[in-house]
């Protein structure tokens, strides 16, 4: 039986997508203006890479993207390319790393996204950004990650939107797919990082993207955490499916100016406090 969450059972060329996404990192680190490896917390995993956009279309956006890979695997040198949409339209691009599963528990990991963001509102203005248009995406792991810098938990107003892509949610089904004994998530860890279980208020508009070649759950996650910010904050959320993508080539064409992806990560840029 296929597991739906095991990406590698389901998008066959899973390996031709991880070799391009490095290898299109490589060409946007050579090609932008940058500044690699800032500490932004006390462990060697909490670093972030800058990527300013040319003077003539800098903006004083900000914008910080979370990678996937079930928090497990990854780092932000295999996501450089998304700065490649974001300093386009003319912002800062921000692409954090953290700490990976199981060397450190979820919620080591959810702090130090939480410390990113801070430094970024502390910090990006010595960079040209303005602190006050930051905004975020993630995905995958990274949605999640992303999701829960939204919640009601954290401070008002540091955020302005949001595009969160092919989303887990709901961590309970984790603990019956491939990835029970690889995270072993406890039922407190389940309970307190899953966003369907979290509070959220009015404030950043929030974008919901998933693959219309993604398996079953991750479909069902994004109409459920559409659902529950809806109620919960009465403002409505921008639900899309993207016809033709899956899992790996949806996170491709976020990194791809002119994309259906992309087209978001822009309208959620543009969009400003």
């Amino acid at each position: 039986m296929v597991d739906p969450f095991r990406t590698r059972d389901v998008v066959p060329d899973f390996d031709r997508h991880v070799a391009d996404y490095a290898a299109r990192s490589a060409v946007t680190r050579a090609r932008l203006r940058m500044c690699a490896d800032i500490a932004y917390g006390p462990s060697p995993a909490e670093r972030l890479d800058l990527f300013f956009p040319p003077p003539h279309r800098a903006t004083g956006a900000v914008h910080m993207f979370i990678h996937g890979g079930y928090w497990r695997m990854f780092a932000k040198e295999d996501f450089s390319f998304v700065a490649e949409t974001v300093t386009r339209a003319g912002a800062i691009a921000v692409v954090v790393d953290y700490a990976l599963m199981p060397a450190v528990r979820m919620e080591a990991l959810v702090a130090q996204v939480r410390r990113a963001r801070d430094w970024i509102v502390q910090h990006i203005g010595a960079y040209g950004g303005d602190p006050a248009r930051l905004t975020i995406s993630g995905h995958s792991a990274g949605a999640q990650l992303g999701a829960l810098l939204l919640d009601a938990s954290g401070p008002a107003g540091r955020i302005s939107g949001a595009v969160l892509i092919s989303g887990i949610y709901d961590l309970a089904p984790l603990k019956i797919s491939f990835l029970r004994d690889l995270l072993d998530l406890t039922d407190r860890e389940i309970s307190d990082f899953s966003p369907l279980a979290r509070d959220y208020r009015a404030g950043p508009k929030v974008r919901l993207l998933v693959g219309e070649l993604e398996t079953a759950p991750f479909h069902q996650q994004m109409n459920a955490f559409s659902s529950h910010v809806t109620t919960a904050t009465g403002s409505s959320v921008v639900q899309r499916t993207l016809p033709g993508l899956d899992h790996m080539s949806i996170m491709a064409d976020l990194g791809t100016p002119g994309s259906e992806a992309a087209g978001h990560l822009v309208e959620c840029l543009a969009a400003g406090p």
